[in-house]
């Protein structure tokens, strides 16, 4: 099996992305349970032949559609020997027990929060946003949360986010309590970041009417066009209205660690609660993810409850503070193997240097479809996430939108990439989200020329550009 991982690892590039499963194939994962033993080599032989060959395709130098990260052998390799050793991260004096504090602990130095800053592992990007804004809601409630409920909060809470947010923080409020009303969408700028006018005018009006206003979220790296907010600015705000500041920074936040872009998300340091997905930046294998907390205190607050069962003790396996007291699971998997091999193995700045690469690929890619007469830029680069389409004249949105979607639908059936698309501000347009370290300059290249290949092939004729 670590053969042909290897091997199907160095040859990647000479495979098809993706290409759907045929359904005589679907069909055979239908049924029921196996009674009998079946040979391993026989199990393994469909994993082989009828699951890698159908898989989503992240690991692929061409997968450039949903921001999610490339893996790596190295944490795969970690994950093996994480199920092998078989600990339960929710508590227990053990060896496990100190990887996952150290690998928090870098990761808070890595971001610059402060010593004694608390953080916590979960599943990805979405959990750690929940327990940051959790940790935020219980803070800012007035009540004890743990006796009271969200009906005894003396006034109505507010959270405030951007238009481009993500949906998980909808979630989150309606798993708060706080209800999709209690999130303000506050407007962007031309640039989609978060104008810092609308966001004061929106807290004074809330004031005004006796809501409180509880928590910003600020976003580091959009999911639609990978735009950071203004967040030294939104911070300071924060701070003269002692309102919590919570950064997704599921996107954006590794770029501390960037050496020429490290700027780009100056001031993330200054927030109560981060949210770091590290199958991005990191590539760590699914899944992991980390919230980081600047107020230890408040973080435990928030999630530890007592039990008869699970004791702290002075002697034995029970004598370590236990790990779930900081978030939702009480068994937590040895997710920090991962992150503690790979971080080890290649150095943080080895990491650093793929996100400048990047976000150079990026505005290559921004350069190529500036120079092509046939290609509409439809945001701003600002890091790794390019919006574009291709625009035959003569078509309205709708039909441009069914155009560029068609063009998308027969580059990832065609297995030579894979991108998605988003609708920005009312407009339909292509989306590729650069997150992978085996992406060269000439898998952007090639995209561009299939794009504006399958476009030209679709144009009808007599059709000119008329842009």
């Amino acid at each position: 099996m670590v053969d042909d991982a290897i091997s199907r690892l160095q040859g990647l590039r000479d495979e098809p992305v993706w290409q759907p499963m045929p359904d005589a194939m679907k069909a055979e994962f239908h049924g029921p349970p196996p009674t009998d033993p079946a040979p391993l080599e026989a199990v393994y032989a469909d994993v082989k032949n009828k699951l890698y060959p159908h898989a989503m395709g992240n690991i692929h130098p061409r997968f450039l559609a949903w921001y999610m990260g490339a893996g790596c052998l190295t944490g795969a390799l970690a994950d093996f020997l994480a199920a092998i050793d078989g600990s339960n991260l929710g508590g227990g004096d053990t060896g496990a027990n100190q990887v996952d504090r150290q690998v928090t602990d870098w990761l808070r130095q890595m971001m610059g929060f402060p010593e004694g800053a608390s953080g916590t592992l979960v599943n990805g990007g979405s959990m750690a946003n929940i327990v940051g804004l959790t940790a935020a809601r219980n803070a800012m409630a007035g009540v004890d949360l743990h006796t009271q409920s969200v009906a005894d909060i003396g006034a109505p809470l507010r959270f405030y986010a951007s238009d481009q947010v993500h949906s998980c923080h909808m979630k989150a409020m309606n798993l708060l309590g706080v209800g999709c009303a209690g999130l303000t969408r506050i407007a962007t700028d031309d640039t989609f970041r978060m104008d810092l006018d609308a966001l004061r005018a929106a807290i004074q009006a809330d004031r005004s009417q006796g809501v409180r206003p509880a928590c910003v979220i600020a976003t580091a790296g959009t999911t639609n066009t990978g735009s950071i907010d203004p967040l030294p600015e939104i911070a300071d705000l924060c701070r003269e209205e002692s309102i919590w500041l919570h950064v997704d920074g599921c996107i954006g936040a590794l770029f501390s660690i960037a050496p020429a872009n490290r700027h780009l998300v100056a001031g993330i340091e200054k927030a109560d609660s981060l949210a770091l997905d590290l199958h991005k930046g990191l590539h760590a294998p699914f899944d992991v993810g980390c919230a980081l907390l600047r107020d230890q205190k408040a973080h435990r607050a928030t999630f530890a409850e007592n039990a008869e069962y699970l004791q702290v003790a002075t002697r034995g396996l029970a004598a370590a503070e236990f790990l779930h007291d900081y978030g939702l699971e009480t068994t937590r998997g040895f997710r920090a193997l991962k992150v503690w091999m790979m971080l080890r193995h290649h150095g943080v700045e080895t990491f650093g240097r793929i996100l400048d690469h990047n976000i150079a690929q990026a505005l290559h890619l921004t350069a190529l479809i500036d120079a092509a007469p046939e290609l509409e830029l439809m945001a701003p680069t600002s890091t790794t996430v390019v919006c574009f389409r291709h625009v035959p004249g003569g078509l309205d949105e709708a039909e441009l939108c069914a155009h560029n979607t068609e063009i998308m639908l027969r580059i990832q059936e065609s297995g030579i990439a894979v991108i998605t698309d988003t609708t920005i501000r009312g407009r339909h347009c292509l989306r590729v989200a650069i997150c992978n370290h085996r992406t060269k300059d000439e898998d952007i290249d090639l995209l561009v020329q299939e794009v504006l290949r399958i476009g030209a092939e679709m144009t009808p004729v007599g059709v000119v550009d008329d842009a």
